[in-house]
């Protein structure tokens, strides 16, 4: 018969079994019997921000179903698990346990930026490696294991700044969403760029706000109003202020203006509307043109934007990156855990790999993680003559 010590002992050892299979070894347990390579995604497929989701879920779908059709990685297919996190960042860690669960070797990481810090925290235990098509906090690739495939905050407000600073004007206004981490790590970036003889009229808001007459008041003598901010709010203050602001002003943003043409008639507004971009949704040639193409023939264009066509890259850059690993001799295969996948990837992504596809040409990756590439400025739409 057992004593009650020799079965705590037995008991103890299952947990710490349990515990070092979670978060000791990059869930190999998880990862043994899998016949495909999995990637996963969290995401918001529902809620304000479910065109982001919706659209990096569906073009993740098209690469894997692509690159599937064509043979998988020497024969060995991949597969997409997305989960919905409403871009609420207390569902993250529920979500990535689910991802591990299901065998997760390398992630899309997250949609947005709130759930991504998590996300970025989470991930470092288990050394998971991630490329995020459009979490563009600062700190998202601040562990050795996360990668970006946008323009880093701080990269997006300081070229913004750069553009800016190259306009010849006296004055600008700003409206940003202070207490949001994409919006602020923007603008304080944007800001610190921003040549000093520039005067700035800086205007904030925060929460759920949906009236900005204070706001608009306070710019409508700006012919220049950078708006680091989402394409819902930026709609409502576009609504409400169409007939205040100058109509020979100029409305730029950043990436977050992805998805304002579904959500609000353009020709309403008489303002220029443009975007810091690394992608032309209205593209005629190339690698964007073919993309387009084949995501609307499949879902259409209501969540065409620039998130899905960056998820779609991460997708292939990962792929490609294996299949390098792959056959410069190095030990890649479905059961391998996320940890061991997760060096190789890293190695690859710091050691020169570069990649070309429709969100940019010889894209390459710095140490810490942010990545290189060339960026636009979108004319979503002229002023009205």
């Amino acid at each position: 018969m057992k004593t009650i010590k020799s079965i705590l002992a037995v008991a103890l050892s299952v947990v710490l079994a349990v515990t070092c299979l979670v978060g000791c070894g990059g869930n190999a347990g998880y990862t043994a019997n899998n016949t495909e390579y999995v990637i996963g995604v969290s995401g918001p497929l529902t809620g304000a921000a479910a065109v982001y989701g919706v659209a990096v879920k569906n073009s993740a779908q098209m690469a894997v179903d692509e690159i599937n059709a064509a043979g998988g990685l020497d024969g060995v297919n991949f597969k997409l698990v997305a989960l919905d996190d409403t871009h609420d960042a207390t569902k993250v860690a529920a979500n990535y346990a689910s991802l591990l669960e299901s065998g997760m070797q390398v992630s899309l990481g997250t949609v947005t930026t709130a759930p991504g810090l998590e996300f970025t925290n989470l991930s470092v235990e288990d050394n998971v490696f991630f490329l995020t098509p459009s979490a563009s906090g600062d700190d998202i690739p601040k562990n050795p294991n996360g990668f970006q495939m946008c323009f880093a905050d701080g990269n997006q407000g300081k070229v913004a700044a750069d553009y800016v600073n190259g306009l010849g004007l006296n004055k600008i206004g700003v409206f940003y969403k202070s207490d949001d981490a994409y919006s602020n790590g923007i603008y304080k970036q944007f800001k610190a760029a921003l040549k000093t003889d520039i005067e700035v009229v800086e205007t904030i808001f925060t929460g759920e706000a949906s009236d900005f007459s204070t706001q608009i008041n306070q710019l409508k003598d700006c012919k220049f109003i950078f708006m680091p901010i989402y394409y819902q709010p930026a709609s409502v203050f576009m609504t409400q202020a169409k007939t205040i602001i100058p109509a020979d002003a100029t409305y730029y943003g950043c990436d977050g203006f992805d998805g304002l043409a579904g959500q609000l008639d353009l020709s309403t507004i008489p303002q220029k509307v443009s975007m810091l971009s690394h992608f032309d949704s209205n593209a005629k040639e190339g690698a964007a043109a073919d993309f387009i193409k084949k995501y609307t023939e499949k879902f259409g264009v209501d969540t065409l934007n620039q998130f899905g066509a960056s998820a779609y890259d991460c997708v292939y850059a990962i792929y490609g990156a294996m299949k390098a690993a792959k056959e410069a001799g190095k030990d890649v295969n479905v059961t391998m855990n996320a940890s061991d996948l997760c060096e190789i990837l890293k190695e690859q992504f710091t050691g020169g790999y570069t990649y070309s596809g429709n969100t940019g040409n010889n894209i390459t990756w710095e140490a810490n993680g942010y990545v290189k590439k060339g960026a636009v400025e979108y004319v979503l739409k002229e002023a009205d003559k």
